[in-house]
């Protein structure tokens, strides 16, 4: 049997209507291959799965809709992930319910890189977007790829953060990979694509079902070592996202907000049930004791009794390691290996320079001009 005929009798599977996740699993558990389950008779079939379905799997005529498939996963940055590619995530294997099939364009690589979920409103406040965008950036500077689900809102600047690093970023989405959703972000979606990847694992075509988007929610929660909620009213369909990674024993975040905001109550109920309240993306790096590729930038301090700045090449691996999170005198001194003394001999001509600004509560944030 040739690949595409193999990945056929997987598309086959996976097209039967009312043939889910779980019967499919367990065909697959029985018979092997989706090859040898439509070679089982019909008796075998309904020993495992009963009667009605077996029935359905023997009359469905899905010829079209496989033919559309093979054809899109032709198409250059498409692919279509089975259970059984080596390519299919590792982290979404060990979960309760992972998916047949995956509908995958851009760089499926990106789906077996260490990630953290970062979810939310869709009606989200400015303040909120621009916290999801800033802890999204400093996680994707410190080598997590971000997960999260495409919509407008949080999820939107979550991956607008993770762009502006190497790391790349993940958006999983309740319709076919062919048919993006919300139509606004578009132009997101191909940015995703170009370097990380857009997911999904409905057939070819499917709308935007409100029924599919809770369901996509657990493949975010399962791809991430945790899940971080940035805004979210008390009922949101961030807190099944929540709710998800708690069961499949991931790390859950959420950041407080005004108690009188609606978009508070979500992320506070979070806190009282266990997550971990987080104020920057330092708080959870250290949580899941994410090595840091800060340590990478350590200044070598020379003879350490000499604190006299020796030029633009340590300001320059300052200003890299400030990155754009706001941080104090202490955390700098952490990361960089650099005495508080040495640092603030440091700051105070960056200052002056217009380089770096210094903010209430003894913080310092980077400056950008316009040649950066």
């Amino acid at each position: 049997m040739t690949d595409r005929q193999e990945l056929a009798s997987w598309l086959r599977l996976t097209l039967v209507p009312g043939v889910g996740g779980e019967a499919q699993r367990s065909l697959l558990k029985t018979f092997g291959l989706p090859s040898a389950i439509f070679d089982a008779t019909h008796a075998a079939l309904a020993a495992v799965i009963g009667a009605a379905l077996a029935d359905r799997m023997r009359g469905h005529d899905s010829a079209a809709a496989i033919e559309a498939a093979l054809d899109w996963a032709a198409q250059p940055g498409n692919q279509i992930l089975t259970l059984a590619d080596t390519d299919y995530p590792q982290r979404l294997l060990t979960s309760d319910d992972p998916p047949a099939l995956l509908y995958a364009k851009g760089n499926s690589a990106a789906l077996n890189r260490p990630m953290l979920a970062v979810v939310g409103s869709r009606n989200a406040t400015a303040q909120g977007e621009r916290d999801a965008e800033a802890f999204s950036k400093a996680l994707g500077e410190a080598g997590l790829t971000v997960v999260s689900g495409l919509a407008l809102g949080i999820d939107a600047a979550a991956h607008r953060g993770a762009l502006a690093t190497t790391a790349a970023t993940v958006a999983v989405i309740g319709t076919g990979a062919d048919r993006l959703y919300p139509a606004r972000n578009e132009a997101l979606a191909r940015k995703i694509a170009e370097s990380g990847v857009v997911v999904s694992e409905f057939p070819l075509g499917t709308p935007p079902l409100a029924a599919n988007f809770p369901r996509r929610n657990r493949i975010i929660a399962g791809l991430g070592l945790g899940c971080l909620v940035v805004e979210a009213a008390a009922r949101s369909g961030s807190l099944i996202t929540a709710r998800l990674a708690a069961e499949a024993v991931r790390d859950v975040f959420a950041i407080p907000g005004p108690i009188h905001s609606p978009l508070s109550r979500g992320c506070h109920q979070l806190i009282r049930q266990g997550a971990k309240l987080v104020e920057s993306a330092q708080d959870i790096l250290e949580e899941l004791r994410w090595e840091s590729p800060y340590q990478a930038l350590r200044i070598e301090t020379g003879n350490p009794h000499d604190t006299q700045p020796d030029g633009n090449g340590k300001e320059e691996q300052v200003l890299a390691i400030l990155g754009d999170a706001p941080c104090g005198v202490d955390v700098l001194s952490e990361r960089s290996g650099l005495t508080p003394a040495d640092l603030l001999a440091m700051l105070l001509p960056m200052e002056l320079a217009g380089r770096i600004a210094q903010l209430p509560g003894g913080l310092y944030q980077r400056l950008h001009s316009l040649h950066d």
